[in-house]
C-alpha cells in the first residue's frame, strides 16, 4: 500500500521543528561552558540545568491549556520570537561581558518555560497538516531530524563555536528560533477549534457517588464512571483547574492511553538512570578513551536516525500498539546487553539499539495520542502525558547517582536494565489486545451484548 504523502505544510513544521532543536542543541552546552567560565561550584553549574528542568514540570499542564485556547500556528510563530529575543539578550550580555550566572538562570528558566508552550502548541498542530494514517511516519520523520540537528550538528558545532568567540553560540540559536518562526507563518490558517461550551453546573453538596460526564460530543471513549465528573467540555472553559486537569483527566480516563503513559513513565525511570550513569560506564567499564566518547555516544544518535525514518513502517506493518511492545522487548534485550558488555563496540551497538527503540516508542506514542484525541483537546492531552512521563526522571537519576557512589557504575546499569525487563513484562501484561466482544445474546429486554473495545492501531 502506498504511504500518504506528508505534503507541503508538513515540511515546513518539520523544518520549524528542526531549526529550534538545533537551536537548542547549540544553546545547552554552550550554557554549561559559559557557566564554567563564570564559576567552579558544581552547585551554581547544576543551578543552571536545574532551571532549564523545572518549567516541563511546573507549567506544562498550563502550556496545553493555552496550546488549546490559542491560534496553535501563531503561538509557535510567537513563542519561536521571543525566544529569539531572550538569547539574542544574553548574547549581547556575553558579548558587552555583562553575563552572570543569575542571568544564565534566567534565561534559562524562560527558555525552557517558553518550550513548554511551544512543544503543547506542536504537538498538537501535527494532525492538523498530516492525514491519521500518516501520523507514525510523520513523528517518526520529526524525531529522527531531531537527532541529527542535535546530536550530529548542533552538539559538535557549539564547542567549536564557542572556542571562536563566547557569543557565537547564542548568536546561531537566536538565528535559528528566527527562522523558525517564518517558517511557521508560512503555514495556512488552521480550521478553528470549537468555541468553549459553557462548564457544567456547579453540583449540589452530596454529590452523587459515581457519575458520567462526556468531555466532548465527539469523543471516542468518555472518561471512566466516578473519576472525572468535573472534566470540563471541550473549549478548555473558565477559569483554573477547569482547562488544567482536563488533560490529566481525558488521559487518565482513557484506559490504553493511560497504560501506555505509565509505561512510557516507568521506563524513564530507567532511561534516566542510564544517562546519569552513561559517561562513566563508558570510560571505566567499557573502557572508551576520552576522545572516543564522541564516536561512543554518535551510536545512540544513528540508531534514533534509525529509529526515526523506520517507525512509520513498523506501525503500518504490525499496529501501533503491537509495535510498541516489540519496541519494549527489543529495548529490554539492548539494555541487557549494555549491562553485560565489557567492550566499546559491543556496547556501541546496543546503545544504537536501545536509543533506535526509544525514538519509535516516543513518535508512536506520540501518533496513539494525535489519533485518538479530539483536535480541541490536543494540547492539554500532550501536556499531560508529557508530565506524568517526565515525573519519574529526577527520582532515576537520582537514584543511580546516589547507587552509582555506594557501589559503582557497573551494578547500577545492571539494576537500570533489571527495573526495564520488569515495566517491559508489565506493558507486555497490560498491553495485550482486547478480546473480541462476546456475540448478541437475547435477554429479557431484546438488548445486545456489550460493545468490544476499539482497536488498538
Amino acid at each position: 500500500m502506498t504511504a500518504p504523502p506528508l505534503g507541503r505544510d508538513y515540511r515546513l513544521l518539520w523544518s520549524a521543528a528542526v531549526s529550534s532543536r538545533l537551536g537548542d542543541a547549540l544553546r545547552t552546552p554552550a550554557l554549561a561552558l559559559l557557566a564554567a567560565t563564570l564559576t567552579r561550584d558544581p552547585r551554581v553549574i547544576a543551578a543552571v540545568t536545574v532551571a532549564g528542568q523545572l518549567p516541563p514540570l511546573l507549567f506544562g499542564l498550563l502550556g496545553g491549556v493555552y496550546a488549546d485556547r490559542w491560534d496553535r500556528r501563531r503561538t509557535m510563530a510567537v513563542v519561536d520570537g521571543l525566544r529569539a529575543a531572550v538569547v539574542g539578550g544574553l548574547a549581547a550580555a556575553v558579548a558587552l561581558d555583562r553575563a552572570d550566572v543569575v542571568a544564565l538562570v534566567t534565561v534559562a528558566f524562560l527558555l525552557a518555560t517558553l518550550g513548554t508552550l511551544f512543544d503543547a502548541a506542536s504537538f498538537a498542530m501535527l494532525p492538523s497538516v498530516v492525514p491519521p494514517a500518516a501520523l507514525p511516519r510523520a513523528n517518526g520523520r520529526l524525531q529522527a531530524g531531531s537527532a541529527v540537528a542535535g546530536g550530529f550538528v548542533g552538539a559538535p558545532a557549539a564547542g567549536v563555536l564557542f572556542a571562536l568567540a563566547a557569543p557565537l553560540p547564542f548568536v546561531f540559536d537566536a538565528l535559528t528560533f528566527a527562522v523558525a518562526a517564518l517558517l511557521t507563518l508560512a503555514l495556512p490558517h488552521p480550521l478553528p477549534l470549537p468555541l468553549p461550551l459553557p462548564l457544567p453546573p456547579t453540583p449540589a453538596p452530596g454529590p452523587p457517588r459515581s457519575c458520567t460526564f462526556r468531555p466532548d460530543k465527539t469523543a471516542q471513549k468518555p472518561p471512566r464512571r466516578g473519576r472525572n465528573c468535573k472534566i470540563a467540555a471541550s473549549g478548555g472553559g473558565g477559569g483554573g483547574g477547569w482547562g488544567v486537569w482536563e488533560g490529566v483527566g481525558w488521559v487518565r480516563g482513557d484506559a490504553t492511553l493511560w497504560r501506555l503513559t505509565v509505561v512510557t513513565a516507568g521506563s524513564n525511570l530507567a532511561i534516566s538512570g542510564l544517562m546519569a550513569v552513561l559517561v562513566l560506564y563508558a570510560l571505566d567499564v567499557l573502557r572508551v578513551s576520552p576522545t572516543g566518547y564522541g564516536l561512543f555516544t554518535a551510536a545512540a544518535v544513528l540508531g534514533g536516525l534509525a529509529g526515526g525514518l523506520g517507525a512509520g513502517r513498523l506501525a503500518a506493518r504490525l499496529g501501533t500498539v503491537p509495535a510498541l511492545r516489540v519496541v519494549l522487548a527489543a529495548q529490554a534485550v539492548a539494555l541487557t546487553g549494555l549491562a553485560m558488555a565489557r567492550h566499546p563496540l559491543p556496547g556501541g551497538l546496543a546503545l544504537a539499539v536501545f536509543a533506535a527503540g526509544t525514538t519509535v516508542w516516543n513518535s508512536l506514542w506520540a501518533a496513539y495520542g494525535q489519533r485518538h484525541v479530539p483536535a480541541a483537546l490536543l494540547g492539554r492531552v500532550g501536556a499531560a502525558q508529557r508530565l506524568v512521563g517526565l515525573l519519574t526522571a529526577p527520582v532515576g537519576a537520582t537514584l543511580a547517582g546516589l547507587g552509582g557512589a555506594a557501589y559503582g557504575v557497573a551494578p547500577v546499569a545492571a539494576a537500570v536494565a533489571g527495573v526495564f525487563v520488569l515495566v517491559t513484562l508489565a506493558a507486555w501484561r497490560v498491553l495485550r489486545p482486547a478480546a473480541p466482544a462476546p456475540s448478541a445474546a437475547p435477554t429479557r429486554t431484546g438488548t445486545a451484548g456489550r460493545p468490544g473495545r476499539r482497536p488498538w492501531r
